[in-house]
């Protein structure tokens, strides 16, 4: 049996969704700070169910409308067993193959099986991300040769980005969306600050304010070292910052510090010390992030990016008894 958490302590009349989102908006909370993990990955461990991002849907077009629906059902409760064993707020959907009809219909059955109880979001990022190896040259090359294209392109992404939201928001209850473009390494971003001021920033801050306009919450998520663009990333205006990477030296105390009165702050449990550290090394981890992290609210505790595959369930378990000890608001 699997280590359950109530994250109702202190607001039993509130949802998680509720707590979520007054964590978001940085007000005052008692009981729990609310958690939530990017990805839980874990779920053959957890359930012997096959993860949503995990299959592999080549042949989703050569399915059946039966067996389509059959993995929607299944999906859905993978979400739902995971939320409610371990006590997540928020619900990041991995939409099946195909078009938006296929997202929307995923997102209707999520609520029609848990009602309002979680927050729900898409990945919803347009932004320009560290490319891949083979994309590296190619997109230097654009970076030096054709700034203004690569400008076009940006804000055309941005502008399809916030057209596809429009129908998410007239047909469907999605709360918000987690900006997913990682822009940094370990040693810091992969655009300098100044050219990230120019070819990134004004298109996150444009599809921020879309989003806003539409009422919907953002999440901006990038690994690596952020504190050299620390600064543009709240003037974008997003929500929250996640993941807050201590493996890149991104110190949630510095950040809390710095704009810790403007956004809300999500992470910085060590994943590496998670995985391959002692359980001394993962309870400190924990009690720092939340000793850091909770005053003044706009908290949301996790890791450092998400429980990825090969992380022991064990160390996340113990992980979670920390935080149903020490993670309480008076």
């Amino acid at each position: 049996m699997l280590y359950n958490v109530s994250v109702m302590s202190g607001e039993n009349l509130s949802t998680p969704r509720e707590r979520f989102i007054a964590a978001l908006e940085r007000k005052k909370l008692s009981g729990l700070v609310p958690h939530f993990e990017l990805v839980f990955y874990l779920t053959m461990e957890a359930f012997r169910r096959v993860h949503p991002g995990h299959r592999s849907y080549h042949q989703w077009d050569q399915m059946s409308e039966t067996e389509r629906n059959l993995h929607r059902l299944d999906q859905v409760e993978i979400y739902l067993m995971t939320a409610e064993e371990f006590s997540h707020s928020a619900i990041f959907l991995h939409p099946n193959p195909g078009t938006l009809e296929e997202t929307i219909r995923l997102i209707d059955l999520i609520r029609e099986k848990s009602g309002n109880r979680f927050f729900l979001m898409l990945h919803g990022d347009a932004t320009m991300g560290i490319p891949g190896g083979q994309q590296m040259m190619e997109l230097c090359q654009k970076l030096a040769d054709e700034p203004e294209k690569v400008k076009q392109e940006a804000l055309w992404k941005v502008e399809e980005a916030l057209k596809r939201a429009e129908q998410l928001k007239k047909r469907t209850s999605l709360d918000g969306f987690a900006l997913c473009a990682d822009y940094c390494l370990n040693s810091g971003p992969f655009l300098s600050p100044s050219m990230f001021s120019e070819f990134v920033a004004p298109y996150l801050t444009k599809l921020i304010e879309g989003y806003r306009q539409m009422n919907f919450y953002t999440i901006k998520h990038t690994d690596g070292n952020i504190m050299p663009i620390l600064d543009q990333l709240v003037q974008a205006n997003p929500h929250a910052l996640h993941s807050l990477d201590p493996q890149a030296g991104v110190d949630i105390a510095e950040v809390k510090k710095r704009v810790g009165n403007r956004v809300c702050l999500i992470g910085n449990v060590n994943c590496g010390l998670l995985q391959t550290g002692t359980e001394q090394q993962v309870v400190d981890s924990v009690r720092y992030a939340l000793r850091h992290g909770m005053p003044g609210y706009g908290y949301i505790f996790s890791t450092s990016n998400c429980i990825y595959t090969g992380l022991p369930l064990s160390r996340y378990l113990l992980m979670l008894k920390i935080w149903r000890q020490e993670g309480l608001y008076d």
